[in-house]
């Protein structure tokens, strides 16, 4: 099988510089994350995207919020169950990063309710995936960070899961090979150059790990297990029963993070902070949400590596 169908290498559009570094870019299911700048928004468009589409995905830098968010005097209420490991956190790197991370998780899912932050109760599940608890309990979450960039996804609609790294982080092929990679996976990859293989290695990394958070399993899922196939235009599709559900899209991020999402569509988005509902006539017709803010675009080539939550 030739390597370039399997991957792809769609045609090189013109885009922001990161796009030209990697050379190759495609369209993808969903547009490239909304940039939000702290507590204040802009939540507009993510507002739109959820009540279009019944999703969105947010990305940021913890320093854009920290100084918002230490200075608020409802912390306490916004952390809720999460103060005592921001309290205990032996680092005060770790403890900042954790706060600022859970209340643009809280924020986000506040845009999308279109409640205030502060009422909503943020849990998790045994193996670690957060959830809403009460009001905007149908309102599925994920959260990813690594160095200074933090992604948060919401569904309203199924599944979601985000994924991020930087986009040069080097992450060995051969050592990793076996965990990650199905061996049509692995003969594909062998058979491109060193500096694409990494790339792509790194994409698909991403991609497992975005589904993996979808599904709740986490790092317990065996990546090897799962397995994905590339379209001509470089998209990526999940194989296997049940993938026709699921789509992905990978953004190049700032130009210089890959933020991976992962969604099953699995019913009609409900109102905010209400009950089902299934999309009107008018709201079939309304075209989607377009751009590519603050930099971002949709990548078809593969990403995530090992790192952090």
């Amino acid at each position: 099988m030739s390597t370039g169908g399997a991957y792809g290498r769609p045609p090189e559009e013109t885009g922001d510089a990161g796009g030209a570094a990697h050379g190759r870019t495609a369209p993808g299911p969903f547009p490239a994350p909304c940039h939000v700048h702290g507590p204040d928004g802009p939540w507009e468009e993510v507002q739109e995207r959820v009540e279009q589409a019944g999703r969105a995905v947010v990305h940021t830098t913890w320093g854009q919020w920290l100084t918002a968010a230490l200075l608020d005097p409802g912390l306490r209420t916004l952390l809720g169950r999460d103060w005592p490991r921001y309290r205990q956190h032996p680092a005060p790197s770790g403890r900042l990063i954790l706060a600022v991370s859970r209340i643009v998780l809280k924020h986000t899912a506040a845009a999308a309710l279109q409640v205030p932050a502060e009422r909503l109760d943020l849990a998790y599940l045994p193996g670690g995936r957060p959830v809403l608890r009460g009001l905007g309990a149908d309102l599925r979450v994920s959260l990813a960070h690594t160095d200074e960039l933090i992604v948060v996804g919401v569904s309203r609609t199924g599944p979601v899961g985000v994924d991020a790294e930087p986009a040069g982080r080097a992450i060995s092929f051969e050592a990793l090979r076996d965990h990650v990679c199905t061996g049509e996976e692995a003969r594909l990859l062998e058979a491109l150059p060193e500096e694409e293989r990494t790339e792509m290695f790194l994409r698909l990394w991403t991609l497992k790990e975005a589904y993996a958070k979808a599904l709740g399993h986490g790092m317990r899922r065996r990546f090897s297990a799962v397995g994905f196939a590339w379209e001509a235009t470089g998209a990526a599709r999940l194989t296997g029963d049940g993938a026709g559900a699921w789509a992905f899209a990978t953004h190049l991020v700032e130009g210089r993070f890959l933020v991976t999402e992962a969604h099953h569509r699995d019913a009609a988005p409900p109102a905010p902070g209400g009950a089902r509902q299934a999309p009107s006539a008018g709201d079939a017709r309304r075209p989607p949400v377009a751009g590519a803010p603050h930099g971002a675009q949709v990548i078809g080539f593969p990403g995530r590596g090992p790192g952090r939550r």
